[in-house]
């Protein structure tokens, strides 16, 4: 297959200054050639270098720093707190964090099958007292 011609043979990466294949930069349709400044490999270090200078180094404190407002220290402290357990079924290991999807407020942490639960009720507590009386009316004696 003959390769696009619109496409360019060689790019120069703006970090480590090789020129590259463009298959070795991610697309970029904001620029002029149509591809990221830096090479694949420079633009990771550089996330990774980002994260350590601004999350200390982990993308999950990152993750939830930026969805819930809290950071991992905080949620792992929670975890703590809960005896390790999901907060609802106390059961099952804590790792799912659980927030009001109004506010935005962080409830606790669950196990991954209450927070989904949790999530086809939609939160609603009218749902889920439905669902209760429903499975005790059908439960055998």
């Amino acid at each position: 297959m003959p390769e696009d011609s619109s496409e360019p043979a060689g790019l120069r990466c703006m970090k480590c200054k090789e020129i590259k294949l463009s298959t070795e930069f991610s697309r970029n349709r904001t620029t002029k050639t149509g591809f990221h400044t830096y090479c694949k490999p420079c633009h990771a270090r550089q996330r990774r270098e980002s994260l350590a200078r601004n999350y200390g180094g982990s993308s999950r404190h990152y993750h939830l720093m930026q969805k819930y407002g809290i950071g991992a220290d905080e949620v792992d402290e929670l975890i703590r707190q809960q005896g390790d357990l999901c907060a609802v079924c106390r059961q099952r290991e804590a790792k799912q964090v659980d927030h009001d999807h109004t506010t935005g407020a962080v409830r606790g942490i669950l196990c991954l099958f209450c927070n989904a639960a949790m999530g086809a009720f939609h939160d609603d507590p009218d749902l889920i007292r439905k669902a209760i009386a429903y499975v005790e009316t059908h439960r055998e004696p």
